[in-house]
């Protein structure tokens, strides 16, 4: 099976930095595409911003230019750097990959646990 290992969340003043570290472990043939999540209290799980396996990427608008997604397919580690962060960025990160056990297999998705992210104002 795979094991995805998050680190990095935590406080931080409005207006700081922090970044989040996912690194995976187990079964891997290949990580395809990552994406990086977040639930806030009473509000549905989100896409925050999503890296391919060619290094592709996306972001949700409210984090553009303050979010950067990349990957470190050597350390099979993907990371998420917050810059500029706000109140409203509070929330459980998590991470998901998309895995291929073997080549030409089929894709599954794997789950971090979750990392606590809050920002005070």
């Amino acid at each position: 099976q795979v094991q995805l290992v998050e680190s990095g969340g935590g406080l931080v003043q409005a207006g700081g930095s922090l970044r989040l570290s996912c690194t995976a472990s187990g079964s891997i043939f290949r990580i395809n595409a990552m994406g990086w999540y977040r639930q806030a209290p009473g509000k549905q799980r989100e896409l925050v911003a999503g890296i391919t396996s060619g290094g592709s990427t996306n972001y949700t608008d409210s984090v553009k230019g303050r979010f950067t997604i990349s990957r470190d397919n050597a350390k099979s580690t993907f990371y998420l750097q917050m810059n500029s962060l706000t109140p409203e960025d509070t929330a459980v990160y998590y991470c998901k990959t998309e895995i291929s056990h073997r080549r030409l297999g089929p894709r599954y998705d794997y789950w971090g646990q979750g990392t606590q992210v809050t920002v005070s104002s």
